[in-house]
């Protein structure tokens, strides 16, 4: 339960003190808001279609996990702060400016790669998750061409 706490207070700073911005003085972003910040995207990436169940949790818990080498636990708060993120930020614009004014472009093509691979994790892509993707990649500032690359990682990566 006190890691819980600890990742909620670091939510709050992140969005709410420092609306984004990397605490270091290079500017660049820790793991925790790498993590928070691509968890916040997939968890709305995976809600669009009005619904958030087990089987997405799930994958989204692999993603994370795989990814980001967390255990259990950690994903496990990871997603329930995603969640309040999401709950807290309701339009995507908001959160994918805080984003695009803050990370760096790998970090957003990244973020980007792990969405696709979300949208992809039930064997298809639904219109609804295609359209979001399209839109988050605009408001990323990243390029057709730069999304493209993503998805066909994030499919091969499924072994599509």
């Amino acid at each position: 339960m006190y890691y819980a706490e600890i990742m909620l207070l670091r939510v709050r700073e992140f969005l709410l003190e420092r609306r984004g911005r990397a605490a270091s003085d290079d500017g660049r972003h820790s793991h925790d808001e790498l993590h928070l910040a691509a968890a916040a995207l997939m968890v709305e990436a995976a809600r669009l279609d009005g619904a958030f169940d087990d089987d997405e949790r799930a994958h989204i818990t692999t993603i994370l996990k795989n990814r980001f080498e967390l255990d259990d636990e950690s994903v496990g708060t990871l997603i329930d702060a995603a969640i309040g993120t999401v709950d807290a930020i309701p339009e995507i614009y908001g959160f994918t400016r805080t984003l695009r004014d803050n990370f760096s472009h790998e970090e957003r093509i990244g973020m980007l790669e792990m969405l696709w691979e979300v949208a992809y994790s039930d064997g298809e892509l639904h219109d609804f998750e295609a359209s979001l993707l399209r839109q988050v990649a605009g408001l990323l500032y990243v390029t057709d061409q730069e999304s493209g690359a993503a998805r066909k990682q994030a499919r091969e990566r499924l072994g599509f």
